[in-house]
């Protein structure tokens, strides 16, 4: 099973839908478990971290028209400019993720505080020189969109864990969501947690450290044998 699927994505997976929008997984089989989610506010659609995948396109038709690709985290390139490209829209960055219009083509559009339109509220996570990420969360539907802190794709998660913080973080966990009480957490590698997700931020936030060792000791597991 290869970390990170490559080429044109037939065999995408579609996950996490609600009301507000929906993801996918364009490799169901690879290990980094990339998720990208289209973000749906009063028929704009917001693709957040995408991976492009075919008839992805006819998928998002039937929930209105793209608005905009939203870079959560600088590493998070992916198919953004693809996907701004093609749709004719600009690639939305956190102002302090600047660094990366660089490596866009699409025209960028810096962000501050909110998502244009969308109910979205934009929030600084991460902050330093090799890791600058966001989240997004909608207070009226309770949705928090996490990119890299947070996930529960295999290499994230201990045995007892819904959701896990990313392991470079495990000793120190981002508390700034421990505030949040969301109704359901969205992230960037994994399924989305879409009932207990409080509860599972909170066990996630709380046990991070103490499970750090096991964790480690998992991944090493995994790569040895």
């Amino acid at each position: 099973m290869p970390m990170k699927g490559s080429g044109q994505a037939a065999s995408w997976r579609e996950i996490d839908q609600w009301e507000g929008g929906t993801g996918w997984i364009a490799y169901p089989d690879e290990e980094m478990q990339r998720a990208s989610h289209a973000l749906v506010s009063d028929g704009d659609v917001w693709l957040v971290d995408p991976v492009d995948c075919d008839g992805l396109d006819e998928t998002l038709a039937e929930y209105g028209t793209v608005r905009g690709v939203v870079l959560l985290l600088d590493r998070h390139k992916r198919d953004a400019d693809v996907l701004a490209r093609r749709h004719e829209v600009p690639v939305y960055v956190p102002e302090w993720m600047s660094g990366v219009r660089s490596d866009l083509s699409a025209p960028v559009d810096l962000i501050r505080r909110s998502l244009p339109d969308s109910g979205y509220d934009l929030h600084k996570l991460v902050d330093n020189p090799v890791w600058k990420e966001g989240f997004l969360y909608d207070e009226d539907s309770q949705t928090l969109v996490v990119a890299e802190a947070l996930g529960t794709s295999p290499y994230m998660l201990t045995s007892d864990e819904r959701i896990g913080v990313h392991p470079a973080l495990r000793l120190k966990p981002p508390k700034a969501l421990g505030r949040y009480s969301p109704e359901r957490i969205l992230v960037g590698h994994g399924e989305g947690v879409m009932e207990g997700a409080a509860a599972a931020l909170t066990d996630a936030l709380d046990g991070s450290r103490k499970r750090t060792p096991r964790l480690y000791a998992q991944t090493a597991r995994e790569f040895l044998f």
